[in-house]
């Protein structure tokens, strides 16, 4: 039984902290242990481009997340692990993409439309400070998840819309092509993933300065608990578990048992002091041998060099270059050599002068087609809700004379006869190729 594909980006941005871990690393190598599927975890170091422009920044955080993932256990033998700029197919395929790609999905991007909305607030022009980069990110996103046929991406709610890109972006250069190149991934949402609050009991993210790093010192660590955000109850007074930060970041390491217990300590009416030194004890237990196996290897990192080299070469090898030869065969970017000259027939009726049914889907996600006689549009359809649809249509015209139906139009200047003298002229060429 073929396994499923599940891939994972992780954007080489910032130091991790205390949310990634709950909220991504954690379950991910938990999934990646699962015998059924086969897992793709990437370093998106061209992802992380768009918003850093520090060069010794994100080379130094594309080894602190590398060595992060690889200390919490992830197995560089049991799942694909690679940097994505060591597979220069994949920046091959995000141009293959953006030539179907229609821009008016990409228009509706979140990150696109919030940048244009924030612009027009402070009553900038719509693009000020946008880059093509930011505009593209959907595209290589992408490329990301099509080079390998992925077939579920775990992320959050708000990454969904990219997920749909990607089937869409798929889904069209396997119409245009006329095969199916790519599997259409569907976006894995994990609703009981724990979102960690930070210092302040907002959500912990570096965007609010208030995480609480993976692997600082044991002091540090401590230090940092002691100033999690709390309210004025003394000690002996019943405290809340609701909206608290320091019950929600326990629950987050601990047990059903010990959370349940530590709820009780909360109605019992424990010391704020108490509570985070209980917090710290818990959290230093689970962190401290990952500090370990993180701190050996933040010391060899052209070890972890290798690591990633070797997962790129293995993956190379065995999808990506086959992959993308294959795709450049399909739109055409082939070998002159191969070509079969065939020589002239006298009476041979001029391929040149044959009428075409060309297929193609617009940005409102129909799908059309057109008759054309070199440049002439002969005839135009309406949109279909599917290539199917399109191409029944385009069966039936192709077997039979011009109907009366309304789910086409004579193209400019051109006559019913005309388009059924065409009908004829394709209809007589592929009686004749067949014969041969």
């Amino acid at each position: 039984m073929s396994k499923t594909r599940v891939l994972t980006g992780i954007t080489t941005s910032g130091t991790p902290h205390l949310g990634n871990y709950v909220g991504a690393i954690r379950p991910a190598i938990a999934a990646s242990q699962a015998a059924d599927a086969e897992s793709f975890y990437f370093l998106a170091d061209y992802h992380s481009l768009i918003k850093a422009q520090d060069p010794a920044k994100t080379q130094r955080s594309t080894l602190e997340i590398a060595a992060a993932w690889l200390a919490c256990g992830l197995d560089p033998q049991k799942v694909w692990f690679y940097r994505q700029s060591d597979i220069p197919e994949i920046p091959e395929l995000t141009w293959l993409l953006t030539c179907v790609a229609g821009k008016g999905i990409l228009n509706r991007a979140h990150a696109y439309k919030a940048a244009v909305d924030k612009n027009r607030a402070e009553g900038e022009d719509d693009d000020a400070g946008v880059t093509a980069g930011l505009f593209m990110y959907p595209v290589l996103m992408a490329a990301d998840i099509l080079i390998f046929n992925a077939n579920k991406v775990p992320v959050g709610r708000d990454q969904v819309q990219h997920i749909e890109m990607a089937r869409d972006f798929g889904q069209r250069f396997n119409h245009i092509y006329g095969e199916e190149f790519f599997a259409l991934p569907e976006a894995a949402v994990d609703d009981n993933v724990a979102t960690l609050p930070g210092l302040d009991g907002r959500k912990m993210s570096k965007s609010y300065h208030n995480t609480i790093p993976m692997f600082v010192p044991r002091a540090e660590l401590k230090k940092l608990i002691a100033g999690i955000l709390t309210d004025s109850r003394a000690p002996g007074e019943p405290k809340s578990t609701e909206g608290s930060a320091l019950f929600l970041l326990y629950q987050a390491f601990a047990t059903k048992t010990e959370t349940a217990a530590f709820a009780q300590a909360f109605a019992d009416g424990i010391s704020w002091g108490d509570a985070k030194q209980q917090l710290f004890e818990k959290i230093d237990a689970e962190i401290t041998p990952l500090r370990e196996r993180y701190e050996a290897l933040m010391a060899k990192p052209a070890e972890i060099e290798v690591i990633l080299r070797d997962g790129a070469a293995r993956l190379r090898a065995q999808y990506a270059t086959p992959t993308i030869a294959r795709l450049r065969e399909a739109v055409g970017l082939r070998d002159l050599s191969t070509i079969q000259v065939a020589a002239t027939k006298v009476g041979k009726r001029d391929a040149a002068a044959l009428p075409v049914f060309k297929q193609y889907r617009e940005a409102d996600g129909q799908f059309y087609f057109k008759l054309v006689l070199g440049e002439r549009v002969l005839l135009q359809s309406a949109g279909f809700a599917s290539p199917r649809d399109a191409g029944v249509r385009i069966a039936s015209l192709k077997h039979g004379a011009l109907d009366d139906a309304t789910d086409f139009v004579l193209g400019e200047g051109v006559t019913s006869d005309e388009v059924n003298a065409a009908l004829e002229a394709f209809v007589a060429a592929q009686l004749e190729k067949s014969a041969q």
